[in-house]
């Protein structure tokens, strides 16, 4: 308890509320801004809280991570731009719905999901973090291979329109991902002589590239004006949040609990999360025919996961120094010059700094209703703002995003190369959501199989040969047949319908 009482003292002065405060600002504009990202955002907070003390370091942090992926949703609500990957799954909702004058009403339901995701992600954190952990310890190249595979062919059955081309989208991600070096022979692949290459193709430029740059070339080859968005001024923000929840309140849980799950799984993050919720959701869901067309519901699931998820993924970085995802990869540094080494024993030190981090937490996400509110309401500027203006200052951004990851005008070269090909595409009717996970999930799914068969030597059946692996496996090539097993269970009842009944 007096651990509990000095942990209070460490948040409720002036110092850290400012930072907290200040943070949530500067969250909201790193994640609406498209090509600056989360992580991005935190790595730039860095240098500043080495003079900071280690309870406003942290809560900045913090802050400031929940509020950008909450951002992310703003343009692409309004740009059909995602502002951060996670919002890249349920991108075509978000869009849709502004373009029905709807769109207040989804961020509103983003924003409500967000908070609520965060704030059940964080009463995980706090009391079921060390079993999370443990559970997450015992997943092996076998459990990543699957659980790669599954997000892999989540993207497909989850996409809009022909799943031919939702697979030949999957492909060109996948090809992009063995850009770099063999991980079993050293072997440069894909690199062309060029040395930037040898660490492989990041997958922000190309996100930037496929929806930002490939708006631009959209909205610049069109002389179409209805592009412009329809702005309703009684447009309200949480007007219709009421109905939603009562109707969609299964789906926040599940969202959570999924966000939180897969973001305690070392490497997975929000980004997964959000696509694997996203497809959860549509697989149980009475109108499954409406994702992707505009619907509230796939809104709800994924939204809920994305915040989840980074709270998710501080457990494992907590209780085991092992980041659940490239923000907490950079906190495990930040905790260490702070004096809170990771491990165990974090949560046996006396000076309440644990606590101060859950605290923390909980007002991260309590102060994004407020903030999220005031910058749903001034997000209109993406619809007063002539296109002519708001589209080159995209590109600057979307410049400084893709050279700032890396500082290498390669990356800017490949943003502008993926944009011109996913321009094409997209007048193909090609979703761009595959390739980016088959981009983020390529190497993964490469190393875990690789890793897998060494440990084998070769042996296929070895995938089957743990209980979690075992299951992933089966949920995977069940998900696989699931047309088969549907048009079949079709075709039976269709004949059993109209069968003639027998002459007695």
């Amino acid at each position: 308890m007096e651990a509990f009482l000095l942990g209070l003292q460490l948040v409720f002065n002036v110092e850290t509320m400012l930072v907290i405060f200040a943070a949530a600002i500067f969250g909201v504009f790193v994640g609406a801004v498209p090509g600056l990202t989360a992580t991005m955002a935190v790595a730039l907070l860095v240098p500043i809280t080495f003079y900071m003390d280690p309870t406003p370091a942290i809560a900045a942090i913090v802050t400031t991570s929940a509020m950008a992926i909450f951002a992310g949703d703003i343009p692409a609500t309004y740009l059909n731009i995602p502002g951060t990957p996670s919002s890249a799954a349920y991108v075509n909702d978000s869009h849709l719905l502004a373009h029905k004058g709807r769109a207040r009403e989804t961020l509103g339901m983003n924003l409500i999901c967000s908070v609520f995701g965060g704030l059940f992600g964080t009463l995980i954190l706090v009391f079921v973090s060390p079993s999370l952990a443990e559970v997450a310890l015992q997943f092996s190249s076998f459990e990543y291979f699957w659980l790669a595979l599954l997000g892999l062919s989540c993207s497909i059955f989850i996409s809009i329109g022909s799943r031919v081309k939702a697979f030949l989208s999957l492909m060109i991600g996948l090809l992009l991902s063995t850009v770099g070096l063999d991980m079993m022979s050293g072997a440069p692949r894909f690199t062309f002589g060029i040395p930037d290459l040898m660490g492989g193709v990041n997958f922000i430029p190309v996100m930037i590239g496929m929806f930002a740059l490939n708006e631009l070339m959209l909205f610049y080859g069109s002389r179409n004006e209805g592009r412009e968005l329809p702005y309703l001024s009684k447009d309200s923000v949480f007007k219709q949040a009421p109905k939603h929840i009562k109707a969609y309140w299964p789906n926040m849980i599940r969202g959570s609990s999924i966000g939180t799950l897969i973001g305690a799984l070392p490497g997975a993050g929000a980004d997964i999360a959000a696509w694997i919720s996203y497809a959860v959701g549509k697989g149980r869901s009475k109108q499954k025919q409406n994702y992707g067309t505009g619907h509230v519901e796939g809104i709800v699931d994924a939204s809920s996961a994305n915040n989840s998820g980074i709270s998710g993924a501080w457990v494992p970085a907590l209780v085991f120094g092992i980041p659940g995802d490239s923000i907490t990869a950079i906190v495990i540094g930040v905790l260490y010059m702070k004096g809170m080494n990771p491990g165990p024993t974090i949560f046996m030190d006396g000076t309440g700094l644990i606590y101060a981090l859950f605290i923390v937490f909980f007002l991260a996400n309590l102060i994004m209703l407020p903030i999220g509110y005031a910058a749903i309401k001034s997000a209109k500027v993406f619809i007063l703002t002539p296109r002519k203006i708001l589209m080159p200052i995209i590109l600057c951004f979307c410049i400084v995003g893709a050279f700032s990851i890396n500082n290498s005008i390669t990356d800017v070269w490949i943003m502008l190369l993926i944009g011109f090909i996913a321009s094409i595409l997209a007048r193909c009717d090609f979703p761009m959501a595959p390739a980016i996970l088959g981009l983020v999930l390529g190497t993964t799914l490469e190393n875990s199989f690789m890793s897998s068969m060494l440990k084998s030597n070769g042996d296929l059946l070895s995938f089957f040969s743990r209980p979690i692996s075992a299951g992933l496996g089966a949920l995977v090539i069940l998900l696989w047949l699931s047309p088969l097993i549907t048009m079949a269970y079709k075709k039976f009842k269709h004949n059993s319908q109209h069968k003639a009944p027998r002459i007695s």
